[in-house]
């Protein structure tokens, strides 16, 4: 892959992408534009199978995500290997986020909304908040980590930010058209959705009926985008 992506997709976890904006991941692969992954965690807690160790179901979720994304499109997957459950706002997690920002050099960054009220995984908290501040102000400014600039890892703005899982959304985008292709891409994730997908198939299903409500769209991802002029 070239060292410049279009977008970039910062995810908490494996399938945490698929869910929130897989059906717009595959609209932008058949653009033409360059979309890599960040994965933040192994996924290594996220099962009900007591057989399963830790290190088998991180191996098996990575294989899963790789899947996943070759079938959306997703030219490159970087995986950081926090522990799941386990992200921190730290300076440590926020330079690792900057470090592929600066390499990738997105025009867009996507990644949860880190506001949303009440009931949110923390990890996913942590990884929007985490995200939004290392593309503003530190993949933007020289001084901001700058063992990363004499590695060669030139600032970089970012043009705009997409955060999925808001519940103050002002951009939508149409998916009816590769709607096959979202759901294609999570059934990869075996381990987590496989004995309960005609389940989750409905639940995602309203759920991109419900996001296109009001819009001419039947099927709809909802974000919060905004503009960065900074």
């Amino acid at each position: 892959m070239t060292k410049k992506a279009h977008i970039l997709i910062v995810a908490p976890h494996t399938d945490d992408a698929e869910f929130g904006i897989s059906g717009t991941v595959a609209k932008w692969a058949r653009e033409g534009k360059n979309v890599a992954y960040v994965i933040c965690t192994n996924g290594n807690k996220g099962t009900s199978d007591l057989k399963l160790t830790t290190e088998e179901l991180a191996k098996m979720r990575e294989q899963e995500q790789r899947e996943a994304a070759k079938l959306l499109g997703v030219r490159e997957v970087v995986f950081l290997g926090y522990p799941d459950q386990g992200l921190e706002d730290s300076s440590e997690f926020r330079k690792e986020v900057v470090r592929w920002i600066r390499t990738f050099k997105p025009d867009i960054v996507a990644t949860p909304d880190p506001y949303r009220r009440y009931i949110w995984h923390r990890d996913h908290r942590i990884c929007g908040q985490v995200t939004l501040d290392a593309v503003y102000p530190y993949a933007r400014d020289h001084l901001a980590y700058p063992d990363l600039f004499a590695e060669g890892l030139k600032p970089h703005s970012v043009k705009e930010v997409w955060c999925w899982g808001t519940e103050d959304p002002n951009h939508w985008t149409d998916i009816a058209d590769v709607f096959d292709i979202k759901l294609a891409a999570l059934r990869c994730h075996r381990s987590q959705l496989g004995h309960r997908f005609s389940e989750v198939e409905q639940r995602v299903r309203q759920r991109a009926t419900d996001s296109a409500r009001g819009s001419s769209f039947k099927l709809a991802e909802a974000f919060h985008r905004v503009e960065i002029w900074m």
